[in-house]
């Protein structure tokens, strides 16, 4: 990293966890260094034509696009294990905690299968799980919507004497919630909205191109 004062502040990405609603921020995950490469790719959602016996509308569409997105993750106690006395955690179990915190997303809290458990016990039919945490992946200031994890893989290759993990690879699949899936009241559907406007606005800066990019001087 750069020294000049004048250098530009590298921003992190990372997950904001909200709590169910929106109503209140629990946790911040910050990616310890940003990935190289983020993946997205996008499921249109059409009218029709797509085996179920409804007629293709080629120039409609029923909702906003599916976008997936995929990233790996780098985690690595080197840097705090340089001076153990101003990181005890990481003298003491690794990179464990960062790991358990992305599990975290992917888990229901001990205290929900137990009242679960209970509530089943006592002949108490839950109908609906309780709402989860709203989880937000933050890429930018262009770049912040409410997500689902839908994959996670950890490869740990660094381990200390007593097996705490020091190196890891976090494999990350999320799926963006528009609001066909929490609709326009949710937080979460603001958010997107949000995000959506943004990536409207970024397309009216690209500048004009004339039929004669393409050798034509008008269409057929």
């Amino acid at each position: 990293m750069s020294t000049f004062p004048g250098s530009p502040k590298l921003l992190k990405g990372g997950l904001i966890i909200l709590a169910p609603g929106g109503a209140r921020v629990r946790r911040v995950i910050s990616l310890q260094y940003n990935p190289d490469a983020l993946t997205r790719s996008y499921q249109v959602q059409g009218v029709g034509g797509e085996g179920g016996g409804e007629r293709a509308q080629p120039f409609r569409l029923k909702g906003a696009a599916i976008e997936s997105i995929k990233l790996d993750a780098e985690i690595d106690a080197a840097d705090q294990l340089e001076f153990p006395g101003n990181n005890p955690v990481a003298s003491d179990v690794g990179i464990a905690p960062q790991i358990a915190a992305l599990e975290a997303l992917i888990n229901p809290t001990t205290a929900e299968l137990l009242a679960i458990d209970a509530d089943a016990q006592g002949g108490t039919l839950e109908i609906l799980p309780a709402e989860a945490p709203l989880v937000v992946f933050v890429w930018g200031r262009n770049r912040v919507v409410p997500v689902r994890v839908t994959e996670f893989t950890v490869t740990e290759d660094a381990f200390d004497p007593v097996l705490n993990p020091l190196r890891a690879k976090v494999s990350i699949g999320l799926r963006v919630l528009t609001v066909d899936d929490l609709g326009y009241a949710h937080r979460g559907g603001t958010m997107f909205i949000s995000y959506l406007r943004s990536r409207e606005a970024l397309a009216q800066r690209v500048p004009g191109a004339t039929l004669a990019a393409f050798g034509l001087t008008n269409l057929p």
